[in-house]
C-alpha cells in the first residue's frame, strides 16, 4: 500500500509546526474560554454561597427570575455562539495567512 511510507498520523498533543500547531492553539484557547465561563460561574456560586446554598447571585432577580437562571438559560447559549464565531474567524485568518505564505514560497 504505502510502499515504505509511514502512515499519516495526527497527534493533538504534539502537533507539527505551522498551521497545525496554530490550529491546536486556537482550539485550546476556545475550549478554555468555554470551560472558564461555564464552570467558573458555577464555582463562583458555590464559593459565594452561604450554608443554606444561597448566594448573592442566586438571590438577585432579573425579570422576576433568579440571576443564575438567566446566566445558564440565556447567556451560556449566547456564549457558545460567540465562541463558534470567534473560532471560525480565527481559523479563517489562520488559513488565509498560511495560504499567503504558501503562495509566496511558490513565487
Amino acid at each position: 500500500m504505502n510502499a515504505g511510507k509511514e502512515p499519516y498520523r495526527v497527534n493533538f498533543f504534539r502537533p507539527k509546526r505551522g498551521y497545525m500547531r496554530d490550529e491546536v492553539r486556537i482550539t485550546i484557547l476556545i475550549l478554555l474560554g468555554w470551560l472558564i465561563l461555564t464552570f467558573g460561574f458555577q464555582l463562583l456560586l458555590v464559593l459565594l454561597g452561604d450554608r443554606s446554598g444561597q448566594s448573592a447571585l442566586t438571590l438577585r432577580t432579573f425579570f422576576t427570575l433568579p440571576f443564575h437562571f438567566w446566566f445558564t438559560g440565556q447567556f451560556l447559549p449566547l456564549w457558545f455562539i460567540i465562541l463558534c464565531i470567534a473560532f471560525n474567524l480565527c481559523i479563517d485568518r489562520l488559513s488565509e495567512s498560511h495560504s499567503r505564505r504558501r503562495d509566496r514560497s511558490y513565487d
